[in-house]
């Protein structure tokens, strides 16, 4: 039950959790966790408790309860019913739809996620990038789920590898111009630290690509290799000047084989090589299970679990219409399963992040505190985020999951029961759930 406030106490914004198990490295750690709703971080206990004199407003029994930071989705095009590649003639409009996405993405899980474009036109590029790129210091926790800036798939990519991408679009590069000429030059200037791309897709073989992915970097931009055809030999080098992740491993790719291992193969090679972390679409249909697990063993340290969704997220069966390189097609869900009409080509999938984790947990045998680490802490150490995304340590951002567990079929899943951002509940599961959680 939550502590009751006295009137005379003046409120400090400070909300305890206590008989919980944090997510902390490979372990669950009990142990209380202390969030501020006033800066939006976590803070330790003994500073606010000691130096600062200050008491929770309201301290929360989790009946051993997990809390794990919040889920964060690097690859995500779309969801309930609005895809992020989509050229609106009103575009003050496209901002409310993104931000309705944000505001029901937050219920499952995901507090921060990029924003995922497809190969599509210059125009569409230019007109909706500026309003993907990173929250930064709006810390609105009404807002729902933060986008950490726009994820890029394209149109650099390899025609033999284009998967759905639109061949007609998909275009080469030979200097940087090609680049700014697409993506629009004010895009780019500022990198990072201010412009609202934080990671492009490209297949480093095409054009002049891997000379480009430098310039890139120098911008605070990740390059990720992706639709791509690049030998083993092509992938160092793209590793070598900067690239240091990889989109959907083994799908829209060059196979793995024995003599030549493709880019797959970095992940194996000389300690010398800064391996990169990649990501892994885990809704039984991209890939195996065994596939999975061969990549987690490969190199957990890089493993991202991804859902590469597309706005069929959260709809029923049906076909829906889609904006593919400036013409128009449709996408067929038939459960999990989305195809391009009339063909057997898999376009992208329809699967939540935590149903990733939970096949992941069902396929692996892994443990839980792995599991999430795939998507909370691996993507913020790719990210560059780590201080202040994907862990509970104090100073990072008080966005929060708890979980219960349940045993389905001998197997351990994870089901949400709250949801905070920046120290602020957005979501909870059923009012008896609240009663019971004393919220």
């Amino acid at each position: 039950m939550p502590i009751a406030v006295s009137p005379m106490r003046p409120r400090t914004g400070i909300t305890r959790f206590t008989n919980c198990r944090l997510v902390k490295g490979d372990a669950l750690v009990e142990e209380d966790l202390w969030i501020s709703s006033q800066s939006g971080k976590i803070i330790s206990s003994q500073a606010a408790f000691f130096d600062e004199l200050a008491l929770p407003d309201e301290s929360i029994d989790l009946g051993g309860r997990i809390i794990s930071p919040g889920l964060i989705d690097v690859q995500l095009n779309g969801a309930f019913g609005f895809s992020f590649s989509t050229l609106l003639e009103d575009t003050a409009q496209y901002g409310k739809e993104f931000l309705e996405v944000r505001k029901r993405l937050v219920a499952t899980g995901v507090t921060s996620f990029l924003p995922t474009l497809t190969s599509q036109t210059p125009e569409l590029y230019q007109k909706v990038l500026p309003y993907l790129g990173p929250s930064r210091g709006v810390r609105r926790s009404e807002d729902g789920s933060e986008s950490l800036g726009a994820h890029v798939e394209g149109p650099f990519l390899n025609p033999a590898k284009n998967g759905i991408h639109s061949k007609d679009v998909l275009r080469e590069a030979h200097t940087f111009e090609d680049i700014e000429a697409c993506y629009g030059k004010a895009n780019l200037d500022a990198g990072q630290s201010d412009g609202p791309i934080t990671m492009v897709t490209v297949a480093p073989e095409r054009g002049q690509m891997s000379k480009l992915i430098p310039e890139l970097r120098k911008r605070g931009i990740i390059c990720s290799i992706g639709h791509s055809e690049a030998t083993y030999e092509e992938a160092l080098v793209a590793i070598d000047g900067g690239a240091t992740m990889i989109t959907h491993l083994f799908n829209a790719m060059r196979p793995l084989h024995h003599r030549n291992p493709g880019i797959f193969g970095v992940l194996g090679a000389a300690e010398n090589l800064q391996r990169p972390y990649f990501g892994v679409i885990a809704d039984g249909i991209h890939l195996h299970p065994t596939t999975v697990n061969i990549a987690f063993s490969t190199f957990p340290e890089g493993f991202i679990l991804v859902t590469d969704a597309m706005h069929m997220m959260g709809l029923p069966d049906g076909a829906y219409q889609w904006t593919n390189g400036g013409a128009t097609s449709n996408i067929v869900k038939v459960g999990p399963t989305l195809l391009l009409e009339g063909t057997d080509t898999i376009a992208g999938s329809s699967i939540s992040l935590l149903e990733c984790v939970n096949n992941f947990l069902k396929w692996s045998g892994s443990t839980i505190p792995a599991a999430l680490n795939t998507v909370t802490a691996t993507p913020a150490a790719m990210l560059g985020c780590q201080e202040t995304k994907g862990s509970l340590h104090a100073g990072a951002d008080a966005d929060l999951v708890v979980f219960s567990e349940q045993v389905r079929d001998g197997v351990t899943q994870l089901v949400i029961d709250q949801v905070w951002k920046f120290g602020n509940r957005v979501h909870c599961r059923g009012l008896s759930n609240q009663r019971e959680m004393g919220a």
